[in-house]
């Protein structure tokens, strides 16, 4: 498929989490396609090793069943694409190519609610609700956030329903993903 593909080459296979991140580290190639049948885990932390590596390689997850949490957390983590195994062939050759133009891609349906998340803000939140907000997008814990912001776990709790009132998103994950859209990291759906 890649060789019928104008711009697009392949250049290895491998098993191992280790053995992809030596390829990036030899062969320095545009996009890496990884299964997400390596483990939530282990595809986070090597996703974590590229971005600290400097590597411009961008980093796709392919796998059966992602749900909406994990291409969350795939993305907090540095992958610039995210599919299904299911998809058809066209739209991974639509994904590396986006991936490598600098872009990030992540497959329709994957966030089922994602038109929800895009409402607009019914006030604007105050100096410290966007520093929690900004927590919440790095994926931390309510009580990490109370310790990073010198603020009570209790406290998070009530900028979060706060903030979740303002702006319309339910739940930290909406959050943190509405948070992704408005900094361009994802693109928005169409409207």
């Amino acid at each position: 498929m890649l060789e019928r593909s104008p711009g697009l080459r392949f250049l290895g296979a491998v098993c191992a989490l280790d053995a992809a991140l030596e390829l990036v580290r030899t062969m320095a190639p545009s996009a890496i396609v990884i299964d997400k049948a390596l483990g939530t885990q282990a595809i986070a932390e090597s996703l974590r090793q590229l971005r600290n590596s400097g590597s411009q390689t961008a980093p796709v997850v392919w796998g059966v069943g992602i749900t909406e949490w994990e291409a969350l957390r795939l993305l907090q983590d540095g992958a610039r694409g995210v599919l299904r195994r299911t998809s058809e062939p066209e739209t991974l050759v639509t994904c590396l190519r986006v991936v490598t133009s600098g872009s990030s891609w992540i497959e329709d349906g994957i966030f089922a609610d994602a038109e929800k998340l895009l409402g607009p803000r019914r006030s604007p939140l105050t100096p410290r609700e966007l520093e929690v907000a900004l927590e919440v997008q790095k994926g931390l814990r309510n009580r990490d956030i109370a310790v990073n912001l010198g603020i009570r776990t209790g406290t998070v709790k009530i900028h979060l329903k706060h903030i979740f009132e303002k702006t319309g998103v339910h739940g930290r994950y909406g959050l943190a993903l509405n948070g992704l859209r408005e900094k361009g990291t994802i693109a928005a759906p169409a409207l």
